[in-house]
């Protein structure tokens, strides 16, 4: 079957064109169409988390399936659009965004947490860290653990952010919001986020040191 695919700002940008046709298997999904067009793109496939996609006009998930004829158009993040609750990202992280995200008149509380690269970790002199994610899989963990949290705590909501790539010492790595009606509950929510995260997100850490480096937690 045939897709239209359509490109916006820093994607047509880079590509220097508007549209194109692309030729997918019967029955491809979204999630299908995105990881052939960062194949068939690479100069483009790093910004794909930061993508949203619509089918026909509507926004969807990757989940949705696509039709002979359909038309896809790939939406770069827009000027003051909302920001994302859940978000694995090269840039560097603003915790004011996450904060955005759980604000509300019935959240009497917020509670943030911001994780930076520290001088001494499994090794005495840590230079850098490097992430590495499986970003799709990553953010659908997140999404998970904000879901099971918000369940659990009722009035619970939580915003994740996590960067990828290399970072200095003193650099952020993750930032947390949790908000509920009262302070208890957003302590509650944002700790049990930031442990759960270290236990299930496919995001691997590189301690860089002055005298080596390491996978933390598996060793060099």
């Amino acid at each position: 079957m045939r897709v239209e695919v359509l490109y916006f700002a820093v994607l047509r940008e880079r590509l220097k064109m508007e549209a194109e046709a692309v030729d997918l298997p019967a029955g491809a999904t979204v999630k299908l169409a995105r990881a052939a067009l960062a194949e068939r793109h690479p100069e483009i496939a790093p910004l794909f988390p930061q993508v949203r996609s619509a089918v026909n006009r509507q926004m969807v998930d990757d989940d949705h399936p696509l039709g002979d004829g359909d038309e896809l158009a790939l939406s770069p993040p827009v000027a003051g659009g909302a920001p994302r609750p859940i978000a694995v990202l090269p840039p560097p992280l603003s915790l004011d965004e996450v904060v955005a995200c759980v604000q509300g008149p019935a959240q009497g509380g917020i509670v943030t947490f911001t994780g930076t690269v520290r001088r001494q970790g499994q090794q005495p002199n840590v230079v850098r860290l490097e992430y590495e994610a499986y970003a799709p899989m990553a953010e659908d963990v997140l999404s998970a653990i904000a879901a099971e949290i918000e369940r659990e705590i009722p009035g619970a909501r939580l915003a994740i952010h996590h960067r990828t790539g290399t970072l200095a010492v003193g650099e952020v790595a993750v930032v947390i919001a949790a908000s509920a009606p009262h302070r208890a509950e957003a302590f509650e929510a944002c700790r049990a986020a930031i442990e759960r995260l270290k236990q299930r997100a496919p995001i691997w850490k590189k301690e860089i040191g002055e005298d080596g480096a390491v996978w933390v937690g598996l060793g060099p």
